[in-house]
């Protein structure tokens, strides 16, 4: 029987918090920050949550070996 093997676009992308919720980062801060205002890139740097609780529970599964 093969090793499970975690899914690495997701370890990379993804963060499960310590209740099990799945944190990210938002897209669009990588580069071009000075045409940008500053709130927006204020909110750029604050992660967020996966709102949706079934394809949570599925990204959560393939983050677990």
């Amino acid at each position: 029987m093969p090793k499970m093997k975690r899914h690495k676009g997701i370890a990379k992308r993804f963060r499960a918090s310590a209740t099990g919720k799945l944190r990210y980062n938002k897209s669009g801060a990588g580069h071009l920050m000075s045409g940008k205002p500053g709130k927006r890139r204020r909110d750029l740097r604050k992660k967020v949550g996966l709102n949706n609780p079934a394809l949570a529970a599925r990204m959560l599964r393939m983050l677990l070996p």
